[in-house]
């Protein structure tokens, strides 16, 4: 069953004639599945986010066919309606931990904070579930970390308390924006192993953004491919990986280190993403792109269902070889 339903979502800076840095968006997520959305950064992967979480400000204007979570319409959603669901059912993790906890509370505060907000719990019964919550994301001597504040905390610990505070009212639906980007190799990870097993345990939906594809390809179930601000290939692992369909997948593909093995250089794209001023008239990989021809530079393509998905491509690869 469709937790999250987003249809034509578009996000613009500016006015309304603005290029979108976010044009066309169609995602979906069932419950209890894991999503991973990868792509380059300036793909609009953490933009597609914010929006649905309610945090794009003005100048930026955000439109949507249907933009909805769990039943709730969440562009006509307002103040104390909004924030019923945002951090409770619809939580979410961000990229840097250092920056997504407030320097001038405790860690314990912070979450005691959101459990009051969320499940009316306050004074020692909060306390005693920020202990459990830190508990559960494995912080050592949880107990004595609850009044350390975030700046006596390593990265690593950081995140486990940001992770802490987005699973503390059990959400349906949590969104990990680049969780391990700031943490070394080692602590990366664990942070994923102890996301998937909260997702596990809670049966609750896992929309992964990542640049990392071997984390994708051990993780997710279905895989949504952004570029330039629009989904260019939706599949499922691992079939999309054995047979990526669209040219932008393909190059991510051939960019993994292990797949230039013996080669001189590491595969690589050429150029870069397209910014809000210096979009291409026809397909916006078409400057980039080994197989473009004259009418994708004359055109847009359209997002086209396959059999194991969608694809935005004249001309996708491997489609012969698949068994619909």
């Amino acid at each position: 069953m469709s937790l999250l339903n987003i249809k034509n979502l578009s996000v613009r800076f500016g006015d309304a004639n603005a290029v979108p840095v976010v044009d066309g968006l169609d995602i979906e997520v069932n419950e209890g599945e894991v999503l991973a959305i990868v792509g380059e950064s300036g793909s609009g992967k953490s933009v597609t986010m914010m929006a649905l979480m309610g945090l794009i400000e003005a100048p930026g204007i955000v439109k949507a066919d249907q933009l909805q979570f769990d039943g709730h319409d969440m562009l006509s959603l307002k103040g104390k309606q909004r924030r019923k669901i945002v951090g409770k059912d619809l939580s979410m993790v961000f990229q840097d931990p250092m920056t997504a906890l407030n320097p001038s509370f405790t860690v314990g505060y912070q979450i005691e904070e959101v459990l009051q907000q969320h499940l009316g719990l306050k004074g020692k019964a909060a306390r005693a579930r920020a202990l459990q919550l830190l508990e559960r994301v494995e912080i050592p001597a949880a107990a004595s970390r609850l009044d350390a504040y975030p700046h006596q905390l390593s990265g690593g610990m950081s995140q486990r308390v940001a992770i802490a505070m987005a699973i503390a009212a059990e959400p349906k639906l949590l969104i990990a924006d680049e969780p391990t980007t700031a943490l070394d190799v080692t602590i990366q990870a664990q942070i994923m192993e102890l996301l998937l097993d909260l997702q596990r345990e809670q049966n609750m939906a896992l929309v992964l953004i990542t640049h990392d594809l071997a984390v994708v390809a051990e993780t997710a179930q279905r895989v949504c491919v952004m570029y330039a601000g629009q989904a260019v290939e939706l599949g499922h692992v691992p079939m999309l990986f054995d047979s990526p369909k669209h040219p932008y997948t393909e190059a991510l593909l051939k960019a993994i280190p292990e797949h230039s093995l013996g080669a001189k250089r590491l595969a690589t794209l050429p150029g870069i993403v397209p910014g809000r001023f210096d979009r291409p008239h026809g397909c916006l990989l078409s400057p980039r792109c080994p197989y473009a021809q004259a009418d994708c530079k004359a055109q847009r393509p359209d997002l086209v269902p396959h059999a194991h998905g969608a694809v935005r491509c004249f001309y996708p690869l491997n489609l012969n070889s698949e068994v619909a």
